[in-house]
């Protein structure tokens, strides 16, 4: 590439270097929690670190690098210090980073040296990661964020290049409490304080007060789990559309185009086999000797392309707890889909969903374990499930952290939530580590404190509460966070 075709595609991704400001429609209204933690590494003033957003396609992850860049402008940084390059342009391949920050410094600021360079799905360029840490070490007022949908390669090259230089920023899909925030509907007054594994510390007037607050939110519940964990589909008035786009973009484009370009896939019918198989049992225990038979591959392929179908961003895959020895070995895992509306739109699944209590209890499972592991991303808690192979006993999501807690979830959606004594989650609520045990229901007014005299009391409380009531406790303790460090 000459240095004038280098050129021209940097001015076409820089419109503000004409114009000094941004395009609204590319920045959206409304900030997701992962900007505040993006943009709180990025500025850190002693850490000084480049920062890489990771996670599924049509998460947000470019809006996130537009929305720094708006904020930086707005703070005066000049228009032409700022660089933002998608690496999926088919040009760019031809040029590596280092040619194109020299075209870049040579043509518009020669002498610059406090710059800020945003690269978009960076894991597309030639040698990103040595031209990472040679950015970080030569240059240290030079500011960089970047996003990658693949976190293997991302996670690999960190060992070899990125320790101490960058940091890896998961974005999720979209919480039930940032969709409705970013669709615009009023939300409840709640105090900062409200989280949901404390609610048995409300008696039961106050309790009843905070779901009555929270119940008009329930009837946009069944919308977000059919189509509304990413921020663009969301908005779109069409359901079969947007399910559509699901398919082709988060999907389609990740399985035949990321993946073959980034691990070694040998065949991808059959990795599309293995994904849709996946689809349909999200939430369950996966036997992988199963699926080998089914499609009729090898048991080693299989572990191999899930394990791709995870490090992609497309699947979570939950541990069994509690177990030790030789019984590690034999353990096998659940699977959940990254959303839910994921698992919707590949099966094709509308809103006759609704009435069916099986994939209705998978469906909900499933947006549970995507909201508990994304609340607990940046800690080191284990998130798993417990099933005794013997009694069949099982509690759905197990969360420890360290060996002194433990937070018990069991996803209970149906009409009739009654608990025996002898279930799981009421044995193990009477242990004292447990800090918290919930039963997740489908009714808004199936909610309080169950009658077993445990050491922890159960508590129940609707599949949309809890949500809502979680993400809310993540978005404000975060933000309280930065209001008290200075942020």
């Amino acid at each position: 590439m000459t240095d004038e075709q280098i050129l021209k595609v940097l001015y076409g991704y820089n419109a503000w270097w004409k114009t000094d400001h941004i395009s609204s429609e590319l920045t959206r209204p409304v900030k997701r929690l992962a900007y505040y933690k993006a943009k709180k590494a990025f500025e850190h003033s002693r850490l000084r670190r480049a920062v890489i957003l990771s996670g599924p396609r049509r998460v947000g992850k470019t809006t996130i690098l537009y929305q720094m860049i708006d904020e930086y402008l707005k703070k005066g940084v000049p228009a032409k210090n700022i660089l933002y390059v998608s690496f999926d342009h088919p040009m760019l391949k031809l040029c590596n980073i280092g040619r194109m920050i020299e075209v870049f410094r040579h043509n518009l600021n020669p002498g610059e040296r406090d710059l800020y360079f945003f690269f978009d799905e960076i894991q597309y360029a030639q040698d990103w990661d040595l031209w990472l840490k040679t950015l970080y070490d030569q240059n240290p007022t030079y500011r960089i964020m970047a996003t990658g949908s693949a976190s293997p390669v991302l996670a690999e090259k960190a060992k070899e290049s990125g320790v101490g230089r960058w940091i890896t920023i998961r974005i999720p899909t979209l919480s039930f409490y940032e969709y409705i925030e970013i669709m615009g509907i009023p939300k409840p007054e709640l105090s900062g304080g409200i989280h949901p594994t404390a609610l048995a510390s409300l008696d039961k007037s106050a309790l009843t007060r905070l779901m009555l607050d929270l119940e008009p939110l329930q009837k946009h519940f069944h919308r977000y789990l059919l189509v509304g964990g990413f921020p663009e589909v969301a908005l779109s008035d069409d359901v079969m559309y947007a399910q559509r786009i699901i398919r082709e973009d988060v999907v389609d484009k990740v399985l035949k185009r990321d993946m073959v370009s980034l691990f070694p896939i040998r065949n991808v019918a059959e990795l599309e086999q293995i994904f849709l198989y996946l689809c349909m049992i999200s939430g369950s225990i996966v036997v992988q000797d199963t699926i080998a038979k089914e499609i009729g591959i090898s048991r080693p392929t299989v572990a191999n392309y899930m394990d791709f179908l995870e490090h992609a961003n497309l699947i979570y895959v939950s541990q069994p707890t509690e177990q030790t020895g030789k019984k590690i070995l034999k353990a096998r895992p659940k699977i959940y889909l990254a959303d839910a509306a994921i698992r919707n739109a590949v099966l094709m699944i509308g809103e006759e969903v609704l009435t069916d209590a099986a994939e209705m209890g998978m469906i909900i499972e499933t947006a549970i374990y995507k909201h508990i592991h994304s609340f607990n991303d940046l800690n080191t808690a284990q998130i798993g499930y417990f099933r005794d192979p013997k009694s069949e006993k099982e509690i759905d999501i197990v969360v420890t952290y360290g060996a002194m807690s433990k937070i018990l979830i069991e996803v209970k959606y149906r009409e009739n939530t009654g608990l025996s004594h002898k279930e799981a989650i009421v044995e193990w609520a009477d242990d004292p580590k447990v800090a918290a045990a919930i039963v997740i229901t489908k009714n808004s007014t199936d909610f309080g404190i169950t009658g077993h005299a445990t050491k922890c009391p159960i508590v129940k409380i609707p599949a949309f509460a809890f949500l809502y009531l979680l993400g809310h406790a993540e978005y404000t303790a975060y933000l309280e966070s930065m209001r008290s460090s200075g942020t």
